[in-house]
């Protein structure tokens, strides 16, 4: 910035306006005589706007001319009245200004800078769109007109609110030229203006200029600065991550005293810089030498510390500076409730953030569309769409339209809980209420339909997102590829990545990796290595996960060598293997039948330091008992208890049914009274282990009082626990009671399945009860429940020509009578 003397220098004939580039208001007019280039923004409606009344009311049969009758001062008075009413136009503005320059009769400057303030300040409205525009428009036509100097003085206020439209408009870059007119015309400057013109600079980026002028020039002026001149700069300090330099400008308001001394705002300014910054203890440190000093935290301060809080998660000290400053008699705004609201809905806890909800609005606080639409999102991600969908109704009754954001967040807690009627209706409202889906939008609808296999109807939104015009993205496509490799259509996957590539969309490494994922999942390797070799020739690096689902593909179809190979490529390429590497090779070692190669592994990664986890001992452990090693298997059982790491209910059912494959079942019901008394959470696989190995060592008392429990322990019996149940009372020959069994598994709403029906079959045919057993083919449907290939040989082989029971094959259902004579 040029030094303040030497604008003082400048010619008055310099080079004029100070709008240059800027877009300001005009009317429309074929008399005027200087069109703006801007001046569209402001064109009238076919509909003209009432003039201005600029006349006072006179009799018919007066006859003195109206340049008599009209008075600058009652028609600027006028104007102010209709400016602060909202129907004061553009047009008008220019009407009052044109009569203005026509009658050349002067308006007293204090008229002028009130209509000038006033139409400043002004909302938009449909009258006029932007008031500071129209400020800076009407001074261009008093720079213009030759008689505009003489009947529209200027003062150093009229510059002031020059400057201070500049920064409403959003031109502070403007800012200086007023201010160098202000010092050529010789007017004296005041510390308001001397504030104003900081403003400027700050807005326009420009903060070290504007503390050079605070700190050197302001006093060149003859201008004190002031607290607010030093609240300007501080902000802008902040606003530019400076916080420490703020610090420092607030310190030295401290030493100059008087009217410099800092107040609350110079301090909140800072405290927020410093909480933005991350500099905590900075910020905490402010706020106690602020109440040393005599300055009390008012609700901005505490705003401050509340939403830092949030921020980071800490809910109850958040809670307890609310209570502070409730105790203070400071009271909380909707920005404190908003940002906790915020925080607990964004840390999981729905719960509180209702809670603080509800505080809110029984206080009389109107939610704003932000904290609408944060509580919503909490709601949804906990399963509560119906609740969320009460407090979308509920903004509109408040005068909060929703908006494309509280749209998609109430579709995405739809489509989660499986809610597709809802969700499509929610959908096809939004054009009624005006909103334009975005591509977003539309991604959630094909996901939810996506996961769950429905892909002819996410099919379908896809065309219908295309045919309304919006381009699908990355997450799109990514989203059906990754749908359709897992239901194995990898050639419509393949289609759809061929389609993203034709319109120029490139495949990023989510992609690729659900195509590798599914190709080495449904055994085509080759195809899983020409991708991994694309994508590395794109420059795109395939990362761990990657290489991972190759390893995995490999060990599942129990090529080890191969696995090893990508393995070697892995490390190759500068990626080291991560647990999850090492977890998927031991995995196909002890499914190979290798628990050796899998323990030599396992110990490798001990010297790699590569720490094993729960799932790597789970993996280990069931390997050793199917490979009937128990002992081995109690050894590392115990060296997984040694080496800290955490034991969970999988680990458990792993140990359970390994000692009872390995007739320990014994052993496994001590284990199982141990782990009750430790108040273990059991779930229902592990009671229906416990329940066949008590049925195993002949305790059916209590393997009966268990299954009566079940219930008592808040589980629910499924078809695998009757299943248990019905195996063991046939093999007991308790017939009657398995079929009381079967009919209260049936009653209670489990379906039994294919293999439960096939299992009680063969056991009815082999006890030779047909009549039972026909009773229970009767429940083969053919397409749910088959006979399965064992239950059909068992048959032919008993109903056959030669067949014992071939003469009771009339008990069969008529369609299973054709074993009859089979040989």
């Amino acid at each position: 910035m040029a030094p303040i003397s030497r604008l003082r220098r400048r010619s008055s004939s310099s080079p004029a306006s100070p709008m240059s580039g800027l877009r300001i208001p005009r009317r429309q007019s074929s008399s005027s005589t200087t069109p703006m280039s801007g001046r569209r923004l402001f064109s009238s409606s076919s509909t003209p706007m009432p003039r201005l009344q600029l006349l006072p009311r006179r009799s018919s049969s007066s006859t003195s001319p109206t340049s008599r009758c009209w008075d600058p001062q009652v028609a600027f008075v006028a104007a102010i009245a209709r400016v602060r009413a909202g129907t004061f136009s553009t047009d008008d503005a220019h009407h009052l200004f044109d009569e203005l320059l026509r009658q050349g009769t002067p308006v007293h400057n204090p008229a002028l800078n009130g209509f000038l303030a006033a139409l400043a300040r002004a909302p938009d409205s449909v009258s006029c769109s932007n008031g500071p525009a129209l400020v800076l428009a009407l001074f261009n036509r008093i720079c213009r007109e030759e008689a505009g100097p003489r009947v529209a003085p200027l003062s150093v206020h009229t510059y002031g609110i020059l400057m201070d439209c500049c920064c409403r408009a959003r031109r502070p870059d403007l800012g200086p030229a007023f201010f160098a007119r202000l010092l050529r015309a010789g007017l004296r400057t005041r510390t308001i203006e001397a504030n104003t013109f900081l403003k400027c600079l700050c807005h326009a980026k420009r903060t070290d200029e504007a503390v050079d002028v605070l700190l050197h020039r302001m006093s060149d002026l003859g201008c004190v600065p002031n607290a607010i001149s030093y609240n300007t700069v501080i902000k802008s300090l902040c606003g530019d991550s400076r916080s420490q330099e703020a610090l420092d400008m607030v310190q030295r308001m401290a030493k100059e005293g008087g009217r410099c001394s800092p107040d609350v705002v110079s301090f909140n300014t800072v405290i927020h810089g410093f909480f933005k910054q991350g500099e905590v203890s900075k910020a905490c440190n402010l706020i106690n030498e602020m109440v040393q000093k005599g300055v009390e935290p008012d609700v901005v301060t505490y705003n401050s510390i509340v939403d830092a809080l949030c921020k980071a998660r800490a809910m109850d000290k958040a809670e307890l500076v609310l209570r502070q400053m409730v105790d203070k008699g400071v009271e909380p705004d909707g920005l404190t409730y908003t940002a906790i609201i915020h925080g607990y809905s964004c840390s999981g806890h729905w719960k509180e953030s209702a809670k603080m909800f509800r505080k809110m609005t029984s206080k009389g606080l109107i939610p704003g569309i932000v904290t609408f639409n944060s509580f919503m999102s909490s709601l949804c991600k906990h399963g509560r769409s119906k609740d969320a969908e009460e407090i979308f109704q509920y903004m509109t009754t408040k005068g909060h339209m929703p908006d494309l954001v509280s749209y998609s967040i109430l579709l995405h807690g739809y489509a989660t809980e499986g809610r597709f009627a809802d969700m499509n209706n929610l959908f096809h409202s939004m054009a009624d209420k005006g909103i334009v889906a975005n591509c977003h939008c539309f991604n959630i609808l094909i996901s939810a339909h996506a996961k769950r296999g429905m892909m002819d109807e996410a099919m379908l939104v896809f065309t219908e997102m295309q045919g309304q015009g919006v381009r699908p993205d990355v997450v799109t496509y990514s989203t059906l590829i990754s749908a359709f490799c897992r239901m194995g259509r990898l050639a419509d996957a393949m289609e759809k990545f061929s389609q993203m590539i034709s319109i120029g969309l490139e495949p990023n490494t989510v992609v690729y990796h659900s195509l590798i994922h599914g190709f080495c999942m449904h055994g085509d390797l080759v195809k899983a290595k020409e991708l991994v070799s694309e994508m590395m020739s794109k420059g795109d690096r395939p990362t761990i996960v990657t290489f991972n689902s190759l390893i995995d593909g490999y060990c599942l179809v129990g090529k080890m060598e191969k696995a090893f190979g990508v393995l070697d490529a892995m490390v190759s390429v500068g990626i080291e293997p991560d647990v999850v590497t090492y977890n998927t090779l031991v995995s196909g070692y002890c499914k190979s039948g290798k628990i050796d190669d899998g323990l030599i592994l396992f110990r490798e990664m001990l010297h790699k330091k590569v720490k094993p986890t729960t799932v790597t001992y789970s993996i280990v452990l069931d390997g050793l008992f199917h490979a009937g090693r128990t002992s081995a298997a109690k050894k590392m059982f115990h060296e997984m208890i040694d080496s800290g790491t955490a034991v969970d209910i999988d680990t458990y059912k792993i140990l359970l049914k390994g000692l009872c494959r390995n007739d320990l079942t014994d052993e496994a019901i001590t284990l199982f009274h141990k782990l009750g008394a430790m108040d273990c959470k059991f779930d229902i696989t592990i009671l229906n282990t416990v329940i066949n190995a008590l049925y195993k060592v002949r305790r059916r008392e209590e393997a009966n009082d268990l299954f009566a429990a079940i219930s008592t322990s808040g589980l629910v019996p499924n078809v695998s626990t009757y299943g248990v149940m019905i195996h063991n009372l046939l093999k007991e020959g308790s017939v009657e009671e398995a079929d009381t069994m079967f009919s209260s598994m049936e009653k209670s709403g489990c379906a039994p399945s294919s293999r439960l029906l096939n299992d009680i079959i063969r056991m009815l045919l082999q006890k030779g009860d047909i009549v039972k057993a026909g009773y229970y083919m009767s429940k083969v449907d053919g397409t749910i429940i088959s006979l399965e290939a064992s239950t059909t040989s068992l048959l032919m082989s008993l109903f056959s020509s030669k067949g014992k029971h071939r003469e009771q094959i009339k008990f069969l259902p008529a369609k299973y009578q054709f074993f009859y004579g089979a040989s």
